[in-house]
């Protein structure tokens, strides 16, 4: 088993790496939007909170293509700041398709997948002091 991370922060935030400001674009119509990552270093410690680990490192390119008219989600700051609606948003159905690759020394892996058959959605959204 391996587990592929990029660590526990001080705070108790995993699963969480910073990217580059580029690794994420979205086309001029909003209607694509493309995740591209090349060698981000992280952990595997072969299994969730493992006590061994070595460095590794992933890639990886989601991109995402809406397939039909964006909706309105979300209340906003009509509901309190902790309800699950407490966003706004207008998001289209969409197909998504993904690469992946992960290497460490003696091991690696690659694999590929889409949403056909399950779900995917394309939109902006604000939240949190973002409704103001």
């Amino acid at each position: 088993m391996h587990d592929f991370n990029p660590g526990i922060l001080p705070s108790g935030l995993f699963w969480v790496v910073e990217l580059p400001g580029d690794a994420f674009r979205v086309s001029h119509d909003g209607r694509r939007a493309t995740l591209e990552a090349k060698d981000v270093c992280v952990l595997d410690s072969f299994q969730f909170l493992g006590p061994n680990s070595i460095a590794a490192s992933v890639s990886f390119t989601v991109r995402w293509k809406a397939t039909g008219p964006r909706e309105r989600r979300g209340s906003g700051t009509a509901v309190p700041p902790t309800d699950p609606a407490a966003f706004l948003g207008r998001f289209a159905p969409a197909r998504a398709t993904g690469s992946f690759s992960g290497s460490e020394v003696g091991f690696s892996f690659t694999g590929r997948g889409d949403t056909d058959g399950t779900f995917a959605e394309l939109g902006p959204e604000r939240n949190g002091v973002f409704l103001s």
